[in-house]
């Protein structure tokens, strides 16, 4: 499993939104629909932590609590009309054996 990071315990309950530090780098995530995702946490528009926003239950999206920006979970992708910022960065994720492996590409 070289690339795959153990990042903690697979207890996120529904709806959570839990930062982490994984090196150097700000991630967020999330469990929704029952499905663990990840993405960078700091907010491509103007750095603000995705963490400490909201989830969006209709688009699936956590929404960015400095501007409102509202990206995909699980993609990253940016769902906010006007699409005036880039999508975020999203990572692979595996559970094994009740942990949360994540995959960041090197940059």
């Amino acid at each position: 499993m070289q690339g795959w990071i153990d990042v903690g315990p697979a207890d996120l309950i529904e709806g959570e939104l839990r930062g982490l530090e994984v090196g150097e780098r700000l991630v967020l995530l999330a469990r929704y629909q029952g499905r663990i995702t990840a993405m960078d946490d700091s907010c491509n528009h103007a750095g603000c932590l995705l963490s400490g926003g909201w989830m969006h239950e209709k688009k699936g999206a956590v929404v960015c609590p400095c501007h409102e920006y509202a990206f995909e979970l699980g993609t990253g992708r940016n769902v906010t009309y006007p699409r005036l910022c880039d999508d975020q960065a999203a990572f692979e994720v595996r559970i094994e054996r009740g942990r949360v492996m994540i995959h960041i590409p090197p940059e």
